[in-house]
């Protein structure tokens, strides 16, 4: 069928609705009840997501430290629980927030869909404030409840691991952040959800997914970011030097990653996505 016919037969050239880009800077937003209450949602995210991980991390430990009592090596939930840990709460956190603030969690999420014009500048700053206020909260709270823990573990906080390279640590940032924010903009694209109905359910899901894959391979090397807000709040309440150390590539990699990500969804696999053309 020919385009013209198409459109003589009233419908349009897609079969989507791109949502437009948001503007660089809204200051009316910031007078909205729904800035602020995405504000709320996105610090009591993060606060819940670093409470419980940095716990799983610590309680691992523990139980894993033979000079402890009752603890053996075997002992603990291991790289692999750890992990399940991370992916499940952030597959948890977005589900329950992203009809609220887009369920972001993540500097680096944040970053990357300002890139894309999802989000405008004014909202990804107040975003990554929440965030960070959030997780400095967090590990706070993890501290006020279990300190001889958290001081004797590390808090849960990242640090290149002895034998890597920072080269071998930035890399492993920046892969792993470009495979969650990849995600989370084939998750959310407009033309996927208006043809596959289940895509916007399984989203939450997906994005959990990833995160819990890049920490199966990078927990060795760094820990585990590709979420500055995540290593911010336990370097601020441990406050200890090599933390602070390798601060530097836990947002330098995350941002690298997520900028990345946003330009290969938006100018390779999104290139045409503003023309009109017939579906196909």
């Amino acid at each position: 069928m020919a385009k013209d016919d198409v459109t003589a037969r009233g419908f349009s050239g897609k079969d989507y609705q791109d949502p437009p880009p948001a503007p660089l800077i809204d200051a009316a937003e910031v007078g909205k009840w729904s800035f602020f209450r995405a504000l709320i949602a996105e610090f009591v995210a993060t606060l819940l997501f670093l409470y419980i991980t940095i716990l799983i991390i610590i309680g691992h430990s523990s139980q894993s430290d033979p000079h402890q009592l009752g603890g053996n090596a075997c002992g603990g939930v291991g790289i692999l629980g750890i992990a399940w840990g991370f992916g499940g709460m952030i597959f948890i956190l977005v589900y329950c927030t992203a009809g609220i603030s887009g369920g972001h969690i993540n500097p680096a999420v944040t970053f990357g869909l300002f890139l894309a014009r999802k989000v405008s500048l004014v909202r990804a700053v107040a975003y990554m404030i929440a965030q960070c206020l959030g997780a400095i909260c967090g590990t706070g709270l993890v501290k006020a409840l279990q300190r001889d823990y958290f001081n004797r573990y590390g808090g849960g906080a990242n640090q290149l691991a002895h034998g890597y390279s920072k080269g071998a640590g930035l890399g492993a940032e920046i892969i792993g952040t470009f495979i969650l924010v990849y995600t989370v903009f084939s998750a959310t694209d407009a033309k996927r959800n208006a043809r596959d109905s289940h895509v916007p359910i399984l989203a939450p899901l997906s994005i959990g997914f990833a995160v819990f894959m890049v920490h199966l391979a990078t927990i060795p090397i760094t820990g585990t970011s590709i979420n500055p807000a995540r290593s911010f709040g336990p370097a601020v309440i441990l406050n200890r030097e090599k933390p602070w150390d390798d601060h530097w590539m836990f947002w330098v990699g995350p941002f690298i990653g997520a900028a990345i990500a946003a330009l290969y969804h938006q100018f390779v696999l999104r290139a045409g996505a503003g023309r009109s053309h017939p579906s196909v």
